[in-house]
């Protein structure tokens, strides 16, 4: 009735795969929890699958209770995997569907009913029955089909969705691992009496391999210990719910010792101690972080002057590598890492300067990392999450502040400034999560959703009977090194019908770096009609004769250069504002904070004015009642 010779083949691989991938260690992360699951369960689809074709052609030789259970046991496999791959997915491109009931729900609802149905089909024959002596296909056999599809899509949803927060060449190693799942149910209702669909799936199996689950990305190349990717997404992962006790090991004068021993040596000498301290201390986790520090994790109860101790005494003797004997010295240090980190970065930058300290000291003690030194950093653990929270759903706020002409004092135009909100809806200032979400690359999505709201802003709004003639926004060094900055903007005010003159984009003296790059993406902006200001201009390495190649339309002058010059006059700030005004630009001076300052820099020659003597930076929505009645 069946040809299963293929999910024989499949079988003997998939044991292979299983014997390798087992011989190495593994991390205990989500995306290697899901990927043994789904070679267990593929082990179980192979074997049932077998069996149970094999049972149902020779009804006459297999009591009928021993055939239902192997048919349950393969289509409940069937569908788990099926779950699995799905969840596989989810896990790639860091969704957590549990968090929400209603997602939850959604994608649960196809499996359970499928699953029901298949333990009741004994009794009900709704996936399959074995009347008269027969294996039949039940009225429900097509749930196989639709429920696989239901998930197939689902997949295919998540990798478009939320492709670009992975590598490219995961996302088309997920393309195609969907696509071989795709082609095997093709496949297996086109030639239902060949086992065929379990080869495609080992084939998507041994796709995510390559490109996810093989144990040794995870592992440093020259032993067995952990390498620093699995520090880091070990603690990005478990962030919540850490407890553990960290112990750094490291060579003293690591840079200095692999110029006397020379880099083959040193290296040697590393996969040496790396061996001894995975039979050692065979309770921890062990990482390789980089020149020549490890850091060991272990649970709350780990005796870390013991093993320090222990460790100390090892390195009183020589490290033996090809012939040569390595006399080197070690330093430690330790932390107990509770609840929350900001990230796994800010961890390591914390362990590694504790490092750094310890080996230059080298007291032979162990260097303690303190609560308050990890707190700070816990503190920018909630930080981070209001930012992905922000950023992710589109929740990240506009607020305006007005640009005034210092002759007339009436309001010309405003700077769109982003904030983001805590957990408790308290607004958490622009210097503590702009650097970071340069760090990680958020500023990118951060910029374009600002923008976008300006924009909108202008359109929904009569801005020219508040008396504004342009609205700026800023844009990081970050964003600005990008090549399709200019297209990516441009469609945005074209979606909004605006004029794109009226968006000034603000960049700092650092964009300025280089030349050759800015004057390529200045050409490239001004083609699609937007305007440039120099923001915070004094701050920097200023540079007047840089200065003067680029159509600034505004140079604005940092608020420390404003004050300095209001608390004791001398010629910088004159000079500057002169020199501007000679060149054409006009200028707009920072942190104005009473009517002294204003007039001081109005007698200058200052154009624009800014600070809070006229507004602090304000929602939309109370700009817009304090500006539309009025003009200042």
């Amino acid at each position: 009735m069946w040809n299963y010779g293929y999910a024989i083949h499949s079988l003997f691989i998939l044991f292979i795969i299983l014997l390798f991938y087992f011989s190495l260690p593994r991390l205990s992360l989500r995306i290697n929890r899901i990927f043994i699951y789904i070679l267990w369960l593929e082990s179980a689809v192979l074997f049932f699958d077998i069996v149970s074709s094999w049972a149902d052609s020779n009804l006459s030789q297999v009591s009928l209770s021993v055939a239902h259970l192997l048919n349950v046991c393969y289509f409940a496999s069937f569908f788990l995997r099926t779950l699995a791959f799905f969840e596989f997915t989810s896990i790639v491109f860091k969704r957590n569907y549990s968090d929400s009931k209603l997602y939850l729900a959604i994608l649960c609802i196809p499996f359970s009913v499928a699953f029901v149905f298949t333990f009741i089909s004994p009794w009900t024959g709704l996936i399959y029955n074995l009347d008269g002596g027969q294996y039949h296909n039940g009225p429900f056999y097509f749930l196989l089909y639709y429920v696989t599809y239901f998930y197939l899509v689902c997949s295919v949803y998540v990798t478009l969705r939320y492709r670009y927060i992975i590598r490219r060449r995961y996302f088309y190693s997920m393309m195609l691992y969907q696509a071989v799942l795709v082609a095997g149910i093709i496949f297996r209702k086109a030639f239902p009496s060949y086992l065929l669909m379990d080869s495609f799936c080992l084939m998507a199996i041994f796709t995510v391999y390559l490109a996810f689950g093989n144990p040794e990305f995870y592992l440093e190349s020259r032993s067995k210990v952990f390498n620093a990717d699995a520090f880091r997404d070990y603690f990005e992962e478990n962030n919540g719910r850490l407890n553990h006790k960290i112990l750094g090991v490291s060579i003293h004068n690591y840079m200095e010792m692999r110029d006397i021993y020379g880099g083959r040596q040193i290296d040697r000498g590393i996969t040496l101690i790396s061996q001894y301290l995975y039979r050692t201390f065979p309770e921890c986790e062990i990482f390789y972080y980089r020149n020549g520090t490890f850091f060991l994790m272990a649970d709350p109860e780990f005796d870390e002057n013991g093993a320090a101790a222990v460790i100390k005494e090892r390195f009183k003797h020589a490290w033996t590598a090809d012939n040569l004997e390595l006399y080197l010295g070690v330093t430690f240090t330790s932390a107990y890492v509770r609840n929350d980190v900001a990230s796994s970065d800010y961890l390591l930058s914390t362990l590694m300067s504790a490092v750094d300290k310890a080996d230059g000291e080298f007291t032979g003690e162990i260097a303690f990392v303190s609560d308050k030194e990890l707190n700070d950093y816990v503190d920018k653990a909630s930080i981070k999450r209001a930012l992905e929270n922000a950023v992710e759903h589109n929740q990240v706020e506009v607020f305006l502040q007005p640009f005034i002409e210092a002759k007339s004092g009436k309001l010309v135009g405003a700077e769109a400034l982003a904030r983001i909100r805590d957990a408790e809806g308290n607004i958490i200032p622009p210097i503590a999560f702009i650097p970071m979400a340069e760090a990680n690359g958020k500023i990118n999505t951060l910029g374009e959703q600002i923008f976008d709201k300006a924009c909108l802003f202008a359109k929904e709004n009569d801005i020219a009977a508040m008396g504004m003639k342009w609205i700026s926004v800023n844009l990081s060094p970050i964003q600005f090194v990008k090549r399709d900055l200019a297209d990516r903007y441009a469609s945005i005010v074209e979606k909004h019908g605006i004029d794109p003159g009226m968006m000034h984009l603000e960049i700092t003296e650092v964009s300025l770096a280089d030349e050759s790059f800015m004057n390529r993406q200045v050409h490239a902006m001004r083609e699609k009609g937007f305007k440039f200001a120099l923001d915070d201009y004094g701050t920097g390495s200023s540079n007047i004769k840089r200065i003067k190649h680029y159509p600034f339309v505004d140079i604005k002058i940092d608020m420390s250069v404003v004050w300095d010059y209001c608390k004791a006059p001398d010629e910088i700030l004159p000079t500057m504002i002169s020199t501007f005004k000679r060149m054409g630009f006009k200028t707009t001076c920072e942190g104005i904070e009473d009517e002294n300052m204003a007039k001081i820099v109005t007698e200058l020659g200052c154009d624009y004015l800014q600070g809070y003597l006229y507004s602090k930076p304000l929602p939309m929505d109370e700009f817009v009642k304090k500006y539309s009645s009025c003009n200042l």
